[in-house]
């Protein structure tokens, strides 16, 4: 079993971060990778090879083929980025829009149509956010990114769905009740990932 963290941050000082360190340190070691997509340089633009490529007309470039082999070692992803304008940052659009590709995340055909090909994995959400909880419900914005991401992007590449937890608040002075949010949404996404894990009960 495998873990990857996916973290969309470009400070290294951020919360961002330092969630995702909590994270990786409350799985079970050696059962974790972290990728930073702005320390490893990730290219989010989706350019004429990316096209290409999903149309079936090119391969694929050669760091999307590496984010693949990542994912297809893992049997769980959990995506820890900060909230820009109600959505997530440009970079894990990127990431998302270049790796979840048509013939690896799902198979297209206009005759077939669509067949799902993500079965095998879980994927969590931790968005950290600078409102608050109630902001978030009364203008929709957590509904809208629900929808964002857990529909439009893992039911429709067939992957299921494991715990979605906002960390609200983000930039309170309140350090403590910040390090509480923190702790929630770790405890929250490492259950998630390890009763994933559990051997199913055997048949009576």
């Amino acid at each position: 079993m495998h873990t990857l963290v996916v973290v969309a941050n470009p400070d290294p000082r951020s919360l961002t971060h330092a969630v995702a360190r909590e994270l990786a340190a409350a799985l079970p070691p050696g059962s974790v990778e972290v990728a930073d997509l702005a320390e490893e340089g990730f290219d989010p633009r989706f350019t004429l090879a990316d096209r290409r490529a999903y149309s079936a007309d090119g391969s694929l470039p050669p760091d999307v083929l590496r984010e693949h082999r990542r994912l297809d070692r893992a049997t769980d992803l959990v995506l820890v980025f900060p909230v820009y304008w109600w959505s997530v940052p440009a970079l894990l659009k990127g990431w998302i829009d270049r790796v979840f590709v048509n013939g690896w995340a799902f198979d297209h055909d206009p005759g077939q149509g669509l067949r799902p090909r993500l079965g095998a994995l879980t994927t969590h959400l931790v968005p950290v956010a600078g409102d608050d909880a109630g902001a978030y419900d009364r203008h929709g914005y957590e509904r809208s990114l629900r929808t964002q991401l857990e529909h439009g992007v893992v039911d429709y590449c067939g992957s299921r769905r494991g715990a979605t937890v906002f960390i609200h608040e983000s930039e309170r002075d309140d350090a403590a009740a910040r390090a509480e949010e923190v702790a929630r949404a770790v405890r929250t996404v490492r259950d998630a990932v390890l009763h994933d894990r559990e051997p199913a009960a055997p048949a009576r």
